[in-house]
């Protein structure tokens, strides 16, 4: 890797290893202070939340500024001490409003930080995959060691635990304040424009679609293993497996997607994400079902974005409207599609427990692959 990227890495590092954390121990964070399923579910459609209002607002001020690694940095220390209010509000109206502040303020920087990215990288975007590799070393850290050490120090640690982390990605961003702006969008290029874009429209619905059904794993897998006998460490090695092959399969994205196309290799990540989620909805009790399942996050997860990624760089090859396509699709597909499945997955949790919540996903996800097929079909019709 260039000297130059390992700014980059280091960033992608520390804001995944705060992911790491929060994503798998949240829920059952909130939980240990009493809270049902509803407010697990609420506490993560906050956060999703925050993707819809944050970028594209935050965009906007990037946009008109001349350093906008000074807003990367701020976004990323304020996250970090509003974060730290958890300490002090653990209940009640509070929880929800550190919640949504929190979300606001972390989710508004990494389309920023996805922009610089591709545009640092230019011509070589079939090589994101490889930086990127670094942000699920990050989760691997946090997310395999947190179950064990919560189990031995208790759920109340959390918090503590995690503010280095937002430390570490403060300081990742405070290493690219002196970054030059970003070529200006073109004044014929609108918002509405961009989702006008041909395959943009397509590409937000599937991309929308997968994350619903990634709704009960973000949300209730960590409980919905415990509720079957999975202890701590047993919780955090099945989710160390899904990122060592997340990692993998970042670093030989670059091939494949060369090799296949972004196309097809979306299509045969929803694909392998579909029996992803029949599998943990109907052999949740077993641990090597399970290991089977994450193993498949390499495609589910990794390929998948990497490929997503590819497909941006196709439909926007003008740096100048990267950065707010990003902005489109991070709000979009991961806001309201994580609202949506943080609301889905919470309202089968409490109908049916994890067997309902994951057959659901495992439902959004087919919805997805008959998206993109069709709309593949569609293209190779027009271009015959």
């Amino acid at each position: 890797m260039p000297a130059d990227f390992r700014r980059y890495a280091l960033f992608y590092l520390g804001y995944y290893g705060v992911l790491g954390a929060y994503t798998p121990y949240i829920g059952r964070w909130v939980a240990s202070h009493g809270h049902g399923g509803y407010a697990v579910g609420a506490m993560l459609a906050l956060w999703y939340g925050g993707r819809i209002v944050a970028p594209p607002t935050w965009a906007r001020w990037v946009a008109r500024s001349l350093r906008p690694g000074h807003w990367l940095f701020a976004g990323c220390l304020l996250a970090a001490l509003i974060f730290a209010g958890f300490l002090r509000y653990d209940g009640g109206l509070a929880l929800f409003a550190v919640m949504g502040l929190f979300a606001v303020c972390f989710n508004a920087v990494m389309p920023q930080f996805e922009a610089m990215t591709l545009n640092a990288l230019g011509p070589r975007n079939h090589d994101y995959g490889q930086i990127r590799m670094w942000g699920s070393i990050g989760f691997l850290l946090v997310a395999a060691s947190y179950g064990w050490l919560l189990d031995r120090l208790g759920d109340d640690v959390f918090i503590w635990l995690t503010l280095p982390w937002l430390a570490l990605t403060a300081f990742a961003a405070w290493l690219h304040r002196a970054d030059p702006a970003q070529p200006p969008p073109a004044a014929d290029a609108p918002r509405d424009a961009l989702w006008r874009r041909p395959g943009m429209r397509p590409l937000l619905i599937t991309v929308l679609l997968v994350q619903l059904g990634f709704g009960p794993f973000y949300v209730f897998y960590t409980l919905h293993l415990q509720a079957h006998g999975h202890d701590g460490f047993a919780v955090g090695l099945l989710w160390a497996i899904g990122v060592l092959c997340e990692i993998a399969m970042f670093w030989q994205a670059p091939r494949l997607v060369q090799r296949f196309g972004a196309p097809r290799l979306i299509a045969a990540c929803i694909l392998a994400t579909a029996v992803r989620w029949v599998l943990v909805a109907a052999f949740a009790g077993s641990f090597a079902w399970m290991a089977l399942a994450q193993v498949s996050h390499a495609l589910s997860f990794a390929a998948f974005h990497a490929g997503t990624m590819r497909r941006m760089a196709e439909l926007f090859p003008q740096r100048r409207d990267m950065a707010a396509a990003q902005g489109l699709l991070y709000g979009f597909s991961g806001g309201i599609g994580g609202v949506l499945g943080a609301g889905m997955a919470a309202l089968a949790w409490q109908r049916g427990g994890g067997a309902l919540a994951f057959a659901a996903g495992a439902a959004c996800s087919a919805a997805a692959l008959a998206v993109h097929v069709s709309m593949q079909r569609r293209r190779t019709e027009a271009h015959a």
